[in-house]
């Protein structure tokens, strides 16, 4: 008889349970934002004693900090209050975007401690050369980060494309196709930091890492757990959160809404296919049907936005169409996955007053459910908190929070 039975994991011996246990007091602390060790025992089901032990190690390896004692009032003695270190562990968090390059260094408490933008038009640049502009910024972002005491232990880049395997499969808005974008990174950050540790180096597509961050940071906290992402920038990219889980398809691609086909007789896409999402909701497309130089970026959008203020009827128009050609094809995904929300990013949070009221009328006349026409409009815009740059240092973040003894054990060598 055949065994189809997947096998299991070897049992796990003291040393495993340690390392989880320890994540668990890490994560609980980190949670709460500040908590006693008999709190803690209480709300993760551990021993008084075993959480003091686990603690005592924490503080020795700089992740957690004591803060006095708790208020009087409370039953016993005063227990001493605990919150995750403001300096020690962070983490990094480089964007790519094509007329940008962002970065911040997060601590492990979630807060923003260091971040630095510059606007360059990356389009048409060699890769190369880019990705040694983001690892110099990068640079000067972890010599402040030095200053205030924060020692990031791992670098995530956030990518305006398809991401795979440490490199870049496509990026059609930067002309991008098979660049090892971790490699080129670790290797340029690394030669302008000889005397210090490499940083380990990992990617993903930048809406994703968004929706990440406007999880852990924005609408997450509120108890939105299940979201559609929308960044508007240049190009249109999507994430779906579901139940406080990205979904990333089976390839790792999921969320490329941006080249969902609004008209198969419509503009070229730079991805090869007419008529995309992107080529009628993007950032170009939106400049250029108001009448504003479509290569004027940020600013460009600064500058439709005052026009929309004024009642300019071509700016208002133009929002509101890119506002109906988004609703068509967000109604398509609200029923395929029936999220509870819609969040709008990038250039679309700042163009919410004119754009939102098209997409609601698209959704409500088009999702089939119903929810949408209740009165109460489901699209919201995104955090100001919850942007990919920050999301892609809270990635750094969860994977040490996930096994702190790991990095202990790596700044021990």
């Amino acid at each position: 008889m055949k065994n189809n039975l997947t096998p299991l994991e070897p049992k796990a011996d003291k040393a495993t349970v340690r390392r989880h246990n320890l994540s668990l007091v890490l994560r609980a602390v980190h949670e709460a934002g500040e908590a006693t060790r008999a709190g803690i025992a209480t709300h993760v089901g551990l021993t008084r004693a075993a959480v003091s032990s686990l603690v005592e190690e924490l503080l020795e390896y700089g992740f957690v900090t004591e803060w006095g004692k708790t208020a009087s009032g409370h039953v016993g003695r005063p227990g001493t209050v605990l919150k995750v270190s403001r300096s020690g562990p962070a983490g990094l968090g480089v964007e790519i975007n094509i007329d940008y390059v962002a970065v911040c260094v997060v601590d492990l408490a979630g807060t923003d401690r260091v971040r630095l933008v510059e606007h360059y038009d990356n389009r048409g640049v060699q890769p190369s050369e880019v990705i040694a502009r983001a690892a110099r910024i990068a640079s000067r972002a972890l010599v402040s980060a030095a200053e205030q005491e924060l020692r990031p232990v791992g670098a995530h880049l956030a990518l305006p494309g398809l991401v795979s395997g440490g490199a870049v499969r496509q990026a059609p808005n930067l002309g991008w196709k098979r660049v090892a974008v971790e490699g080129l990174f670790a290797q340029a950050l690394s030669s302008l930091r000889p005397t210090q540790r490499a940083l380990p180096v990992s990617s993903d597509n930048e809406a994703n890492v968004a929706a990440l961050a406007e999880l852990w940071f924005g609408a997450g906290n509120e108890g939105v757990r299940s979201f559609l992402y929308l960044t508007g920038e240049i190009g249109v990219g999507g994430a779906l959160v579901l139940r406080g889980e990205l979904l990333r398809g089976a390839h790792g691609f999921a969320g490329e809404i941006g080249h969902v086909v609004v008209d198969p007789a419509g503009p070229l896409c730079r991805c090869g296919a007419r008529g995309c999402l992107e080529q009628y909701a993007g950032q170009s497309a939106l400049l250029r049907s108001a009448g504003i130089d479509e290569t004027a970026g940020l600013p460009g959008v600064a500058e439709l936005e005052r026009r929309a203020r004024r009642g300019d009827a071509v700016a208002v128009a133009a929002i509101e169409e890119a506002g109906r050609q988004l609703g068509v094809v967000v109604s398509g995904a609200v029923n395929l996955f029936d999220p509870d929300a819609v969040m709008l990013g990038g250039v679309y949070r700042d163009l919410m007053d004119w754009l939102a009221p098209a997409v609601d009328r698209e959704l409500s006349l088009r999702v089939v459910s119903g929810l949408w026409g209740e009165g109460r409009s489901r699209l919201r815009p995104s955090s100001p908190s919850g942007d990919a740059t920050r999301g892609a240092a809270g990635v750094v973040v969860r994977e040490v929070l996930a096994d702190p003894a790991a990095f202990a054990e790596r700044d021990a060598k």
